[in-house]
């Protein structure tokens, strides 16, 4: 296949543009092929807790190309296929199937056959299936589906137009047609369920990028989709902080760490048996200044969680259990790294500020700002139609059974982590009114196409803190865009909140971490770390809360029957609580502003605080 050369950020090729995600640029249309094609390149990315839970060797960042040096491409991942291969002139209307032999280097594909070579435009809808598999719609098929004629249903060329009608709207003025017999069709009630199916068009088994010979035989039926419908691509993504290591093991996590950051741990992790499988053990061990046993036992372990035989204590524990013990753990705050770097300042609300800065005081517990995070970002698969069970996730090696590596990247960055205080939570979560609401939404979840997915977040039962710390969060992020400097997709949150299993004993979480997420442009302005210093912090809480307790959208966006997908929202919408996706861990699920300010008999969080500040802004009027 002809590569052809564009360019796309370094962070990208995890999310929102990673393996089986499709990137529209410039009137262009691609998508990302499986990490095969990256070969044995990629710079190294080391988290060690987040390859033990994800049961891999290590993971891998796209390579970075060197200015002017475009030819360099063909020879280093990743590859981004042409899709859909269907594309028409807007001039003449005429269709073309475009392949990998039409291809020339640094051009887009034109139209031969109009004057001055129109730029060809993808065709608009594309079909996928609940396997995950994606292709181009037979558009020959669909043409000659509803056929008059016994020669227009004989008919084989696939000579094309794309028609557009003045006489009608929407969908029915779109129309295919073959130019040879005559016969066409239009789009009207393509995006309806089972269209495809009547119209005798089939999964075809495959990504756009595998060939015919990697097509299974693939019995869902397809579903006509617009290129750029949310429900084609939903990766999974994991991330972890670089937190330090604490304990009587952490000499150890020091050689394991020199041993994983090798260069050829990854080779030597799949040269199990071979010749060179005594050389790697030799060479890193040297390198690494441990034993060649202690490698060997290293990679015996890999092995067997590859396997699936042992499951590391890392893997076992929640990453956020980490996390939350490094930010609230005084031992772990001590032990600065070059990627974690943080400070204990505390709200800073004393015996003599008015009652809301006092009133928030006694609800946040702890208030820690990080002058440096390093988080890593990693893609171990995705999913297509809807998010579903692991056994349908599409691996980013779809081949291997499990990838020795994955896609990866990471960021430096600040933030400010809030800890809350437990026995007040408590309280407020034991009444009943509050009980019920989120037990209502709770129900919500478990109906959801979204439920695997949200319960990997929330834990086995949604309790009413981690809704009122999300909303908080995302109110938090908004006002933040407004003071820190930084724009609100800048900024990303992680909530320590998760209910515990049934069979764990783990003390509950209550906090929220901002921190920056687009490290590669915006990452360590210090904006964020000063709006965490008293006292600018809690100026800003206090305004974040007295803007939540109304809405632009109000009341029909504090209509309790809920809303979202599965209505698994309920006080949240575009102009008071929702952010871009990419900064939010769930989605913008599970929000709700009625567990902060109150409504009815549903205490809120923070409602004495919006009462008290409100109280003191009508005793100023006048107030010379």
């Amino acid at each position: 296949m002809k590569d052809v050369h564009r360019k796309v950020r370094r962070s990208q090729t995890v999310m929102p543009f990673g393996v089986g995600g499709i990137l529209d640029l410039r009137g262009e249309s691609f998508v990302a092929a499986d990490i095969r094609t990256w070969g044995g390149h990629g710079s190294p990315v080391h988290s060690p807790r987040l390859a033990a839970r994800l049961n891999v060797a290590g993971f891998r960042a796209a390579p970075v190309i060197p200015s002017g040096k475009a030819e360099y491409v063909s020879r280093v991942g990743p590859v981004y296929a042409r899709f859909p291969n269907w594309l028409f002139c807007p001039q003449c209307r005429r269709m073309y199937v475009w392949g990998p032999g039409n291809e020339q280097r640094d051009k887009t594909p034109t139209c031969g056959r109009c004057t001055r070579n129109p730029q060809l435009a993808p065709m608009r809808f594309v079909q996928i299936c609940r396997d995950g598999h994606l292709s181009d719609i037979d558009w020959r098929w669909w043409a000659h589906s509803r056929a008059d004629t016994p020669d227009q249903r004989q008919c084989a060329v696939k000579t094309l137009a794309f028609d557009l009608s003045e006489r009608s709207a929407g969908l029915d003025s779109l129309s295919v047609r073959c130019i040879t017999c005559k016969a066409s069709r239009p789009l009207s009630g393509i995006d309806t369920k089972d269209a495809l199916k009547r119209a005798n068009i089939r999964c075809s088994g495959k990504q756009p990028w595998q060939c015919r010979d990697e097509a299974v035989e693939c019995a869902e039926t397809p579903q006509a989709v617009q290129r750029g419908a949310s429900n084609v691509y939903f990766p999974s993504v994991h991330s972890a902080l670089d937190i330090p290591s604490t304990g009587t093991h952490a000499a150890l996590d020091e050689r394991t760490q020199a041993v994983h950051d090798n260069h050829l741990w990854m080779s030597l992790s799949s040269a199990e048996g071979q010749p060179l499988e005594a050389l790697y053990i030799q060479v890193i061990a040297q390198e690494a200044g441990v034993s060649e046993q202690f490698v060997r036992e290293l990679l015996r372990r890999h092995q067997q969680e590859i396997a699936g035989q042992v499951v590391t204590t890392e893997g076992q524990e929640d990453l956020s259990e980490a996390e939350w013990r490094a930010f609230t753990d005084p031992r772990a705050q001590a032990e600065s790294t070059a990627a974690f770097t943080v400070r204990d300042v505390g709200l800073g609300a004393g015996d003599d500020d008015p009652l809301s800065r006092r009133l928030i005081g006694d609800r946040v517990a702890n208030v820690i700002v990080a002058d440096r995070l390093r988080e890593v970002r990693a893609l171990e698969g995705f999913w297509r139609y809807e998010p579903g069970t692991r056994e349908r996730l599409i691996s980013v090696n779809p081949v291997a059974k499990r990838p020795q590596w994955l896609p990866a990247f990471e960021s430096y960055g600040e933030g400010v982590f809030l800890a809350f205080d437990e026995q007040r939570l408590l309280d407020w979560e034991a009444l009943p009114a509050v009980a019920e609401w989120a037990a209502s939404m709770d129900a919500d979840v478990e109906t959801t196409f979204q439920r695997d997915r949200l319960r990997e977040r929330t834990g086995p039962a949604l309790r009413p803190r981690y809704v009122m710390l999300h909303t908080l969060a995302h109110l938090f992020i908004r006002q933040l865009s407004f003071d820190s400097g930084y724009n609100a997709a800048s900024l990303r949150e992680r909530i320590y909140a998760k209910s515990p299993e049934p069979d764990r004993t783990r003390p509950l979480q209550a906090g929220i971490l901002i921190y920056t997420a687009a490290g590669d442009a915006e990452g360590t302005l210090g904006g964020l770390v000063r709006q965490g210093e008293p006292p600018n912090l809690i100026e800003t809480m206090v305004r974040m809360l007295e803007s939540a307790q109304w809405c632009s959208n109000d009341p029909l966006c504090a209509d309790p029957t809920g809303r979202g997908f599965a209505n698994v929202n309920r006080a949240a919408c575009h102009a008071c609580c929702l952010l871009p996706e990419t900064s939010c861990e769930t989605g913008n699920a599970l929000l709700d502003r009625t567990l902060i300010t109150g409504e009815g008999a549903v205490a809120g969080f923070f409602a004495p605080v919006i009462a008290a500040a409100l109280e003191e802004a009508t005793s100023t009027v006048g107030t010379p």
